[in-house]
């Protein structure tokens, strides 16, 4: 059964643009989890525009399901990473002055690092998921890397769903199949919504999580978020 985790950025940016704490980001998780949220993801960059490091921390300490904790690896997120030790963590290959993620690993030409960095994770026993485009070379150079997951870039399946699902969704049926002959666990997230979520999981059930935040929590502002987490649930739960 496919596991549905709300990324809280949103959240987190709402409250940063008054200062303060409202709305408050942890209690948010808490409130979500008793939704039927199976997880919680963030993704903590540089500048702190939204999740906070400390944010991180609080978190930790208070939700029950599992954290995934997404971002760049650098030596900043690698520490922050080691010291919570979350149930998994997401490698992102974002610039500092991304808006969002925009792309997946080269994980070929990025093997080396992403060995050295997937062997720290592991060393604390922290699942390893690696971002990558839909590129069956893609996946099982994650493979390669050690890790024990991919999750799909789905930004582009959800940009021309609405021209032809058929044709959107056939990369990544190559890319899950590959996955699941490599052995690894598969994770999808990036403009998932309400309108192309269901045809997404008929088509590759073997998906063990998704990763919304943004169309969530945009419908949230008209469903609510209890309403609106149980949608995306009957979405994924046919």
């Amino acid at each position: 059964m496919t596991k549905l985790s709300v990324n809280i950025n949103k959240i987190a940016v709402i409250r940063n643009s008054r200062g303060g704490n409202v709305p408050d980001v942890t209690a948010a998780a808490v409130a979500i989890e008793g939704f039927g949220g199976q997880g919680i993801t963030v993704h903590p960059r540089p500048d702190a525009r939204h999740i906070r490091y400390s944010d991180v921390r609080e978190l930790k300490k208070t939700i029950t399901t599992e954290l995934n904790i997404e971002g760049n690896p650098i030596d900043s997120f690698i520490d922050l990473v080691l010291e919570v030790v979350p149930a998994q963590v997401t490698l992102v290959p974002d610039a500092p002055d991304a808006i969002t993620s925009n792309a997946g690993w080269d994980t070929l030409r990025h093997r080396d690092f992403l060995t050295e960095v997937t062997r720290r994770f592991h060393e604390k026993g922290i699942r390893v998921s690696v971002f990558v485009d839909p590129d069956p070379e893609m996946v099982a150079g994650a493979k390669a890397c050690g890790a024990d997951r991919v999750e799909l870039y789905t930004e582009a399946y959800a940009r021309c769903y609405g021209d032809d699902r058929e044709q959107a969704i056939a990369p990544y049926v190559a890319a899950a199949e590959e996955a699941r002959r490599q052995g690894l666990g598969l994770n999808a997230g990036h403009d998932l919504s309400l309108v192309n979520l269901r045809y997404f999981i008929e088509r590759i059930p073997w998906v063990d999580e998704v990763s919304i935040g943004h169309a969530l929590i945009s419908d949230a502002l008209y469903y609510g978020l209890e309403n609106t987490v149980q949608l995306y649930k009957r979405e994924i739960n046919f």
